[in-house]
């Protein structure tokens, strides 16, 4: 049987993201967004839940990310989740999570608080990320029902 690891989220940069170069030459961005839910609860109350995620982007897309995306911007990341289990001082076995984006799409204004982000290179920048991951599906006609 087929299996399927796939997260779509769509949330808000908790800090400017940390990107380092591997011995590679190659890059690595990492950051956090939030996402928020709300609903009311049975007093008719709203209440509103952030989670926090941990999104690893590499390559290009780190490039991408470092040159453009700033705290409190807002993002589309797809990707798939990725566990790293290790060991604490204690001794403690833990596992972390964190999603290992694929693709990704700028959602905030390139110009903003005044900010000279180029609206032009800004666009380039978002079609350049979704290129960066190859379609899945390269012609409709071929598929099999």
């Amino acid at each position: 049987m087929a299996s399927l690891n796939k997260v779509l989220l769509i949330g808000n940069l908790g800090s400017d993201p940390e990107v380092r170069t591997l011995p590679s030459g190659g890059k690595v961005a990492t950051f956090n967004i939030a996402t928020t839910e709300s609903y009311k609860n049975k007093d008719g109350e709203k209440v509103e839940n952030t989670e926090w995620h941990r999104i690893e982007l590499w390559e290009g897309l780190a490039g991408i990310a470092e040159q453009y995306l700033k705290k409190g911007d807002s993002v589309y990341i797809e990707g798939r989740i990725r566990t790293e289990k290790y060991t604490d001082a204690n001794e403690v076995e833990k596992f972390s999570f964190k999603i290992r984006g694929n693709s990704m799409q700028m959602l905030s204004r390139p110009n903003r608080d005044g900010e000279n982000r180029n609206s032009a290179s800004y666009a380039g920048a978002n079609q350049a990320a979704n290129a960066m991951v190859p379609n899945q599906v390269a012609d409709v006609d071929d598929l099999p029902f």
